[in-house]
């Protein structure tokens, strides 16, 4: 999982960059607002947690701007204000939750998780679609109707992550470029198109009805047809 951090406390951002690393969450950690703010344009994470009082650009501003711009990234929000009416404004900027500073360790992890089982439709470590099971832990791929299992490799998990959780609208190929490999890699966009084929064989295996469908100039969506 990719996770935007927007802190300007640098201990505060160290020891929650340690924590969240520990976590198996892959961290981008930014202390100003504006830097932030553009870094969550590209679309590129699973969670984002913004400050509330930063430089150049405030938490709020950041996740307006970001809602108007289609990105449904699941926001917390940490502040160390604890007023009723800030809270308020929070969550209308498009926050999806909100932690109040000091907090608890637990409690910052167990918000996450449930942001991240409200994104991707996880049930105890699996998310599903059509006649699919996909594990998170173990990165199994299971059909669910024959119990036939396969094991993906960490890039195909991360591709049928992503299209699961994205089940809803068509991916393209640089939206997947960057919510796979990130801005600071350098691979190809024919990378994309390489683990497609690699994950649709795995599908094939499985005799699955589901489908990675390729809309022509536009990117991938997932299908289902239950015939």
């Amino acid at each position: 999982m990719k996770l935007l951090l927007v802190e300007d406390e640098k201990r505060m951002g160290q020891a929650l960059c340690e924590i969240l690393t520990q976590e198996n969450y892959e961290v981008d950690w930014f202390v100003d607002g504006q830097d932030g703010a553009d870094a969550l344009t590209g679309d590129e994470y699973d969670l984002a947690v913004l400050d509330v009082m930063l430089p150049h650009k405030n938490g709020f501003e950041i996740a307006r701007e970001a809602r108007k711009r289609g990105i449904r990234t699941p926001i917390l929000m940490l502040t160390a204000k604890s007023d009723v009416d800030d809270k308020v404004n929070g969550l209308d900027c498009g926050a999806d939750d909100y932690l109040t500073k000091p907090f608890v360790t637990k409690e910052l992890l167990a918000r996450l998780r449930a942001l991240i089982r409200r994104q991707y439709n996880v049930d105890e470590g699996r998310l599903f679609f059509g006649d699919i099971v996909l594990e998170t832990n173990t990165m199994n791929l299971i059909n669910k109707e024959t119990g036939v299992e396969v094991r993906l490799s960490d890039k195909e998990f991360r591709t049928l992550e992503i299209l699961i959780a994205n089940k809803r609208q068509i991916m393209t190929r640089e939206q997947l470029a960057l919510k796979i490999w990130g801005y600071e890699n350098e691979a190809e966009y024919n990378n994309v198109e390489v683990y497609m084929t690699f994950v649709r064989k795995k599908l094939k295996y499985l005799g699955s009805k589901t489908e990675i469908k390729a809309i022509r100039g536009v990117g991938y969506e997932m299908r289902y047809e239950n015939v």
